[in-house]
């Protein structure tokens, strides 16, 4: 039961950090989309280094780009897939301490 806990609360960390560094990179010339997609597909440190390396936009403008649209929208989608497999499986699994506390 805790490891589940702990991959849900990793999964949700790993995503909010990766939309911070994908929030900073759309004051930057990678803009958000990119930023986010190296965070995600890295980790978000080694997309943070990225992000830092491309100057800032003049004027503190936003670069968001479609793809930031639509990489968000993504692990969403892919983050709430993932809650409900786990739930199903330790469900099916006929551990129900788990559904009942929560």
């Amino acid at each position: 039961m805790i490891t589940v806990i702990l991959l849900i609360f990793g999964a949700l960390t790993f995503s909010l950090i990766a939309v911070l560094v994908g929030l900073l990179g759309a004051r930057r010339k990678i803009g958000f989309g990119w930023s986010y997609l190296i965070s995600i597909v890295t980790t978000p440190f080694v997309g943070l280094v990225v992000t830092l390396l491309f100057d800032k936009l003049p004027d503190g403008k936003r670069k968001w780009g479609c793809l930031g649209f639509v990489f968000a929208i993504f692990t969403v989608i892919i983050i709430t897939v993932m809650l409900i497999y786990i739930v199903l499986s330790l469900a099916n699994s006929g551990k129900t301490d788990f559904l009942k506390s929560v």
